[in-house]
């Protein structure tokens, strides 16, 4: 199999830049795991997709049906997602775990068709509205990070990135108070990172992907339909009425900041910089 197909050169890149240089040994030994790790489950790649902690391949197996290799570097990733993706067994609208190799940092998913991420094929409030409280009926387990933990290394992350384009002060602000909001409030398993890029559309419905998952406050899953959407900031928020509307306007409040950090860096002041901005000004 050709080995650009593996791993490009601008996937390379993004693992790079999320692990570091270190990384390119992972990177240069990829193609022989594949090659075991296909052989072993019976698959036949088709294409790659993008992703910034993993190598994500499309594949069929012998009977022709859809699966999902994911190939990481670092194994408690590949561990945890695993780990909350069997929690969420029971819950139809998550994507399931057909095998792994968490030694190798591999897991192996069944997959969704079409499986068009909603960032291409869009979304309403009412679908969102029903995905979240499914979702969020999980018990919090045992062994998971917290979302303390989450929002630490959300806005570790984000802080190098942020200089130049963010103040400094608005940037701490908005850190504490989402750990203010994380030290309290209800416990689930929480997604981490619910956004329309991580939501498929399958033939029978909405399938979640790619958690980064931890136990705390539900309402943080919803942020991202809010801020994203093209409603007024309180009409999205009405429009999720299973959700606790002060505590999503809080969480929406204190991580604004870090969904302005992108576009301004790419493209200076906008509309919607701007907006993210002021929204977190008003905490």
């Amino acid at each position: 199999m050709a080995a650009v197909l593996i791993l490009d050169d601008e996937a390379r890149a993004r693992l790079v830049d999320r692990f570091g240089p270190g990384v390119s040994a992972w990177c240069d030994g990829l193609p022989d795991l594949v090659e075991k790790l296909t052989r072993r489950w019976g698959l036949r790649i088709e294409r790659a997709a993008a992703g910034n902690t993993s190598r994500t391949l499309l594949c069929r197996n012998d009977h022709g049906e859809l699966a999902v290799l994911k190939l990481t570097p670092e194994r408690d990733i590949a561990a945890t997602e695993a780990a909350a993706l069997r929690a969420w067994r029971d819950c139809p609208r998550v994507v399931d775990v057909l095998d792994t190799d968490l030694d190798a940092g591999a897991i192996l998913l069944a997959g969704v068709e079409p499986g068009t991420p909603l960032t291409e094929r869009g979304w309403t409030h009412a679908e969102i509205d029903a995905l979240l409280p499914q979702l969020h009926a999980v018990p919090a387990p045992d062994g998971f990070p917290t979302l303390t933990d989450r929002v630490t290394f959300m806005f570790d992350l984000a802080d190098r990135a942020a200089e130049g384009v963010i103040e400094p002060r608005l940037m701490a602000a908005s850190r504490a108070a989402s750990l203010e909001l994380a030290a309290d409030g209800p416990r689930a398993l929480v997604h981490g990172d619910l956004h329309p890029g991580n939501v498929l559309a399958g033939s029978d419905g909405l399938y979640v992907i790619d958690p980064r998952p931890c136990v705390g406050d539900p309402a943080f899953d919803a942020v991202d339909w809010v801020l994203r959407s093209d409603r007024e900031f309180d009409d999205a928020i009405a429009a999720l009425p299973s959700q606790p509307a002060d505590r999503v306007a809080r969480w929406c409040r204190a991580l604004a900041v870090l969904l302005a950090i992108r576009p301004l860096r790419r493209d200076g002041s906008s509309d919607y910089a701007d907006r993210m901005l002021a929204l977190a000004a008003s905490l």
